[in-house]
């Protein structure tokens, strides 16, 4: 039998309820609807269980007034994202943070029986006009309201979803493409390397692109790699964990995390190539001489990648290495460029991601196989796989077609 928990003065407590020794001060716990935990303080009893009154009365009326057709945006999201349980901390700590920032204090206090389909048109043209979000950005905010709407549709709230078509017609009326991520060129990917292999300050970022460049591994993957993940007799590297880092907490402080790759396609095996393997090796030796990290992570250690206070890298700092180079490239080729009397080879604006689809580009343009590259990618889905060999392929095939009318002498 489950023991009764008192009060300092011996009363009994009502589940949640507990008292501080510290303070004295009573404390009710509770979890709200997207699983967060939160406490009522008060300085007794009595106060404390009218506070747990309203706090229970405030959760029927909301209740009563989603029944009624008069929630807002915000309540019936809240409601949808209760019922996610299955969503990654990560993913789930994403999302709140997306909505909180694009939604919740504008467009989420509507009506959500009031909003029509010209109203998300109008808030979506809000948020790329006037707060300058990219398509890919807006694209996330829509991910996020067309199931809260959707929700409201099952439960009779609402009739139809006024998202729905939202994203085709602002793209359509914008001439946007959205989702192409464009690999970088060969000798823009040639520029790249040699630039940071003979640069006397950013040569220490060599080791890990050549890892981005000869594994297509994403950001999370390749931050997370510990070296029992990487077996130098077999010549694999083992991809069965990514490094995340994402606000929890109250304060909503960010913290970095392991977490199991989102699907099954994501644990994988990938042959490891001569260059990546000097990488590894380059990597080791410096770790070697300088000290070995001791950062623990979710009790993971043994890290590869780590900065210069022996802390894991994180995403941030790879993107931001990522910008300074590729400016600093920019600048240096032009000056070069003109001295020479050519056309420069410039960098365009890219990420850590852009060198996953840049390996990707380059397997397609040597692989015909789409489940050894779907395999090798981790890709869940072999559209994603089959989009970028047809991208790659539509280059290789202008490529063919000039090297022939320069080798053709039958015209």
């Amino acid at each position: 039998m489950a023991q009764t928990r008192k009060d300092l003065r011996g009363r009994v407590l009502r589940k949640g309820e507990s008292q501080r020794r510290s303070d004295e001060r009573y404390v009710y716990t509770y979890t709200d609807p997207l699983g967060r935990r939160k406490y009522v303080y008060a300085q007794d009893l009595v106060t404390l269980r009218e506070k747990e009154a309203q706090l229970m009365k405030d959760q029927m009326d909301g209740l009563d007034i989603y029944v009624a057709g008069k929630a807002t945006v915000n309540f019936v999201f809240d409601r949808y994202m209760s019922l996610k349980s299955n969503l990654k901390p990560t993913t789930k700590s994403n999302y709140l943070y997306m909505y909180d920032r694009f939604i919740r204090d504008t467009f989420g206090k509507r009506n959500i029986a009031e909003i029509k389909y010209s109203d998300v048109v109008q808030f979506y043209n809000h948020l790329i006009e006037k707060q300058e979000l990219q398509i890919n950005t807006l694209e996330t905010v829509h991910t996020l309201l067309h199931p809260t709407f959707q929700l409201a549709v099952r439960d009779d709230i609402i009739r139809k979803n006024p998202t729905d078509g939202v994203m085709a017609e602002l793209k359509k009326n914008l001439g946007m493409k959205t989702g192409v991520r464009h690999a970088l060129t060969i000798p823009q990917q040639r520029a790249f390397m040699e630039y940071i292999a003979t640069h006397p300050i950013y040569y220490h970022w060599w080791p890990i692109f050549t890892v981005f460049l000869g594994t297509g591994c994403r950001i999370g993957e390749v931050l997370g790699l510990r070296w029992e993940d990487i077996n130098y007799e077999k010549r694999i590297i083992s991809i069965n964990h990514n490094l995340t880092y994402y606000p929890v907490g109250e304060d909503r402080a960010s913290e970095n995390h392991i977490a199991t790759p989102k699907t099954e396609a994501g644990m994988r095996t990938i042959p490891m190539l001569d260059t990546v393997k000097d990488a590894f090796e380059m990597i080791w030796e410096e770790q070697k001489e300088n000290g070995w990290t001791d950062a623990e992570i979710d009790g993971m250690t043994g890290f590869v990648f780590c900065n210069r206070y022996g802390n894991v890298m994180n995403a941030q700092s790879v993107n931001r290495a990522i910008k300074r180079i590729s400016s600093a490239y920019n600048a240096t080729e032009e000056i070069e460029a003109k001295k020479e009397h050519r056309e420069p080879v410039l960098l365009p604006n890219f990420s850590a991601h852009s060198l996953r689809h840049t390996f990707c580009t380059r397997l397609c343009e040597r692989e015909t196989n789409l489940k050894v590259i779907q395999s090798i990618m981790g890709h869940k889905d072999i559209q994603t796989t089959m989009d970028i060999y047809a991208e790659a392929t539509e280059e290789k095939k202008q490529e063919t077609f000039e090297h022939l009318a320069a080798t053709m002498d039958v015209f």
